[in-house]
């Protein structure tokens, strides 16, 4: 579909060589190598506000929700929200979908890997070749369908992946869709809803892993990075029924090795696809990005 082939074509136009893509076999090494040990990894800036520690949790069918949602994207460039409409079942089946494809042997996930020029399949974070260091990770990429990777991994037993990872990636572009419109009501607020003639949006489902480590304090799971797409919706099971949403110009996460499984539904509305809708705000360019871990 056009959607996919988008951010497929910006994938092809930027290849990466199959080093940047292929993640090492984590568990049959028992120490890490120099080529995923980062110096002076503890040293990492860390900042926060110390007198607001609680990230804002916004109710989604609160009547001032659009308020809310402005005032938490000013102030902290984070917020969870409650009342999505997601249910925790769902999320549960991804994390346990999940955790069937990274317990795979290594020559297995290798059968999927992702091609140099590629936007799905196994491998490491697409940010791997910006740094000097590979981190202590890997990771499955799904664009609407996994049908064909999901038949090389399971020949047999392929259909409840599927429909677990199409229906979750359905559930997260109709949740993105309604915070996108709740940032453009806060943004150029209107006396009725923002009128969309025709709409078409971009995403991807990244789930990840990382592995246990045999020295996780000189290794580093996800390094700093900004995603490329304008959302990013995980689940957070810390929260019941909850779900962090982040929101800031640059995205700079850590995450260390050994921490579990993480995943993100990234989604962008495609150029000239919202018509009728404005932005308000010129200077203003909202991001929203984060992960969930378990």
């Amino acid at each position: 579909m056009a959607t996919t082939s988008t951010l497929e074509e910006s994938f092809k136009e930027n290849p990466q060589s199959l080093q940047h893509i292929l993640p090492i076999d984590f568990h049959s090494i028992q120490e890490v190598p120099n080529s995923h040990l980062w110096p002076n990894i503890n040293n990492s800036p860390i900042s926060h506000d110390e007198k607001n520690p609680n990230v804002p949790i916004i109710d989604l069918l609160a009547p001032n929700v659009v308020e809310l949602i402005g005032h938490a994207c000013k102030t902290w460039g984070i917020f969870q929200v409650v009342n999505h409409g997601v249910s925790l079942e769902l999320f549960d089946e991804v994390e346990s979908q999940a955790r069937r494809i990274f317990a795979l042997p290594a020559e297995q996930k290798v059968k999927v890997v992702r091609s140099t020029s590629g936007a799905t399949g196994y491998g490491t974070a697409r940010i791997t070749p910006f740094f000097s260091k590979f981190m202590w990770h890997e990771g499955f990429t799904i664009m609407d369908s996994p049908l064909d990777h999901a038949k090389e991994l399971w020949p047999h037993d392929y259909q409840n992946f599927c429909d677990v990872m199409e229906n979750y990636q359905k559930k997260m572009k109709a949740l993105s869709f309604q915070l996108w419109l709740l940032i453009l009501n806060y943004l150029q607020p209107y006396s009725q809803e923002h009128s969309i003639k025709s709409f078409e949006s971009t995403g991807a489902l990244q789930l990840n892993s990382y592995p246990c480590c045999p020295n996780p304090n000189h290794a580093l799971g996800l390094a700093p990075h900004t995603d490329s797409l304008f959302l990013t919706t995980p689940s957070n099971k810390q929260h019941k029924g909850s779900s962090n949403l982040e929101k800031r110009p640059v995205s700079a996460e850590l995450r260390k090795p050994g921490q579990g499984f993480a995943w993100g539904q990234q989604w962008s509305p495609s150029a000239g696809s919202a018509q009728g809708v404005g932005s308000g705000r010129d200077n203003y360019n909202p991001r929203i990005t984060n992960y969930k871990s378990s």
